[in-house]
Order: C-alpha cells, then sequence, then structure tokens
C-alpha cells in the first residue's frame, strides 16, 4: 500500500505523542517508534533525535490522528494498542487518547474494543510483537 506523506508523518507523530503520554518513553517504546519511523521512510538519525527530546518538546501537537484512508487509521490504532502495552500496561490517558483517534477516523467502538483485548495478551508476554504497519506497506 502506498502511505501518502501526510499519513505517514501522522502514524509517527501519534505513535510520539502516545509514547509521551505517562511521561516517560521506555526502551521498548523507543525500539517500536524507531521500527515504525524505518518503515515510514523516515531516517533512524531523525527518529532518535526526536526521542531524545519528546519528553521536554512542548511543540508537538497533542490533538488526536486523522488519517486519509481508514486502513492506515485502523494500524496506527493496533500499533498504538501494542505501543501503550509496550510497558505492560496501557494508561487511561494513552486509551482515551487513541479512543479519540478512533473516534475521528470512524472507527466503530466495536473495533476499537475488540483490538484492546486481543492485544492484552501483551501484558502477560513483553516480547514485541510485529506491528501491525507491517501488514500495509
Amino acid at each position: 500500500m502506498d502511505i501518502p506523506l501526510i499519513d505517514k508523518s501522522s502514524y509517527l507523530r501519534g505513535l510520539l505523542v502516545l509514547a509521551k503520554k505517562d511521561n516517560h518513553v521506555s526502551e521498548n517504546e523507543k525500539k517500536i517508534i524507531l521500527e515504525a519511523g524505518k518503515r515510514l521512510g523516515f531516517s533512524t538519525s531523525f527518529c532518535s533525535e526526536i526521542l531524545e527530546t519528546i519528553l521536554q518538546n512542548e511543540c508537538v501537537c497533542d490533538e488526536p490522528v486523522l488519517f486519509a484512508d481508514q486502513t492506515v487509521a485502523k494500524s496506527f490504532i493496533a500499533d498504538g494498542i501494542k505501543l501503550g502495552l509496550s510497558g505492560k500496561r496501557i494508561t487511561e490517558e494513552e486509551l482515551n487518547w487513541l479512543k479519540k483517534s478512533a473516534e475521528i477516523n470512524k472507527i466503530s467502538k466495536g473495533w476499537f474494543d475488540k483490538q484492546v483485548a486481543n492485544f492484552e495478551y501483551m501484558i502477560q508476554n513483553p516480547s514485541l510483537a510485529q506491528l501491525t504497519l507491517y501488514s500495509i506497506i
């Protein structure tokens, strides 16, 4: 799938905003974001630099992300849940932000709730699962 540049940027920004929500970016979150950034066509050095400053950067827009394509939006929501759960738990603030992103992308509450239920096994298994992004690129 050919993802528009604006959606690629929104995907990366969304993952960064989500990682910032709990005021801590874990090593697992960094790995996920670096891999997603690479798959989206961003340089590793660019993504690393952003990760180093994300907690202090107040210029990053905190608004939920809107995508041009619902397939990309669903991939982002699934990867966002994986990112949130990579620290063994997803915070209420992270979950609410993802719900808002799902809503503005017209993704059903049922689909969203099913994704959360499907990925909760990651709490018991902290190994990184393959990003959903891989299936659409």
